[in-house]
């Protein structure tokens, strides 16, 4: 192994995420050996997260002064986002995208799964911002774009009669589907799943019968808790029902969502996830990872994988009286923290 690297600490390992004191050696980019050794306190050892939904374009409006409904803010083709979108000039949209990114990566995020509005040219300017950086993405276009994405984004079924038709072109082609569904009340819900999506966003007020259904289908949800608050569509821990989810068997991923409105951060979306819906921290962390699984690799700390995953060490901070290192993570940990990150370009 003459290229070899190898990291010390106590890390999270697996898809369990137990901790061990570990020795994680790491060569070409993928991790050949995970070894036991003594207790190392000086070191953490995290797998980096996936953010299983985001509108990362929407950057170009952060913290834009505004007022209306969901419907008005965010509903194509001509809510206030969608408006702003088609009025910037695309250097500006691209810088946007390459800022947020930068900002991803720098919290420990190495991996996010996009809707990109704008068409074709949306996709490719946001194929232009992810050039030279460590950082992979699953895109779905929009408006056209999916013929040059990785999947369909659609905004609602609401759209129109025209959508079935459209993932039907997007299945021929091998593409995954994705849809937002549920976010301000369960009425599109049933019409979503019978498109039967590889994902789907919020579900925000889905009921028990339509999470069973969501369960037997085995398709992910990704709750989006702070978008949700933000926007006006949650207001307490009933919704997204995300305990009530887990409860039943859906596979849930974290996500943030608008990039207007809410810091594409994923400690802060643990943190929030975890305190107001009562859900426990390595829930939490496993939900702000496992979005991972839509790539061909997964981002757990585990042989023959990717090397994907940041260090801390906590004798910089209090962290080191820590006596479980995932609740301390998800409630006391932020990118402040973070001391080196270790990504494999090779699958970007």
């Amino acid at each position: 192994m003459s290229d070899a690297v190898s990291f010390r600490g106590r890390a999270l390992v697996g898809r369990e995420l137990e901790e061990h004191s570990v020795e994680i050696t790491v060569e070409a980019g993928t991790i050949r050996a995970i070894e036991e050794i003594p207790l190392r306190e000086d070191c953490w050892i995290l797998p980096c997260f996936f953010n299983a939904h985001t509108h990362i374009a929407d950057t170009i409006a952060m913290d834009m002064p505004v007022s209306g409904s969901l419907s008005d803010l965010v509903a194509p083709p001509d809510g206030l986002k969608h408006r702003l979108l088609r009025a910037a000039p695309r250097n500006d949209l691209v810088r946007a995208m390459e800022s947020t990114i930068t900002t991803m990566v720098q919290s420990g995020t190495a991996g996010f799964a996009d809707f990109r509005e704008g068409g074709v040219e949306g996709v490719l300017a946001l194929r232009q911002a992810l050039e030279n950086r460590s950082c992979q993405a699953i895109i779905f276009g929009r408006e056209g774009g999916e013929a040059v994405a990785h999947g369909f984004g659609i905004s609602s079924v609401r759209e129109g009669a025209h959508i079935e038709a459209a993932v039907e072109r997007a299945r021929t082609k091998g593409l995954l589907v994705a849809l937002h569904a549920g976010e301000k009340d369960p009425h599109d819900i049933e019409a979503a799943l019978a498109l039967e999506p590889d994902l789907i966003i919020h579900c925000t007020h889905a009921e028990d019968r339509q999470l069973r259904r969501i369960a037997e289908m085995e398709i992910p949800i990704v709750v989006c808790p702070r978008s949700n608050w933000t926007l006006g569509v949650a207001a307490g821990a009933a919704h997204p029902p995300i305990e009530r989810m887990l409860a039943r068997g859906c596979r849930v991923f974290l996500g943030t969502d608008n990039a207007m409105f809410v810091q594409p951060d994923m400690f802060r979306e643990m943190a929030f996830t975890s305190l107001i819906y009562r859900i426990p921290a390595k829930e939490a962390l496993n939900m702000a990872i496992s979005g991972s699984d839509l790539l061909a690799a997964p981002f757990f700390i585990e042989e023959d994988c990717p090397a994907n995953f940041f260090l801390i060490d906590p004798m910089r901070h209090n962290y080191h009286f820590s006596h479980d290192l995932c609740t301390t993570v998800v409630n006391r940990v932020n990118s402040c923290n973070i001391i080196r990150t270790i990504l494999n370009p090779a699958t970007k």
